[in-house]
């Protein structure tokens, strides 16, 4: 069963934080690869944040240092924590999982074959 449920979008000021989840199904959090994207209106979808099977991690150079993935293997989720909200950062941010092909870490949203239904994030100046 492919399930991907984000929450945790909310709209906060510049200079503040949030933390988005991603409950997944064990099916799906078992995947070989879970990312997080955003896509902001009139916008591509753009990768955010990448984790492997194995653990590794990477991350789009506009969160470096403000954005850590992170996953609960005990709840099946996988966690964004995001400090130091900028305007920018606003988007609907969604959860992915598995690539079929291809490479995981810093992958295009066309290699992943699961998705959630996204949760917004609004920042304001």
């Amino acid at each position: 069963q492919v399930q991907l449920v984000e929450s945790g979008g909310d709209s906060v000021q510049a200079g503040g934080f949030l933390r988005l989840s991603c409950a997944a199904s064990a099916y799906t959090y078992n995947s070989n690869c879970m990312a997080w994207f955003r896509q902001a209106p009139g916008k591509e979808r753009e990768g955010v944040a990448y984790i492997d099977r194995v653990g590794r991690i990477s991350y789009a150079d506009f969160v470096k240092g403000r954005f850590t993935i992170s996953q609960d293997s005990a709840k099946n989720t996988l966690y964004l924590q995001m400090n130091s909200l900028k305007p920018e950062d606003t988007a609907m941010y969604y959860c992915a999982a598995r690539v079929p092909w291809g490479v995981c870490l810093g992958g295009v949203a066309s290699s992943f074959a699961y998705w959630g239904q996204g949760t917004q994030v609004t920042v304001s100046t």
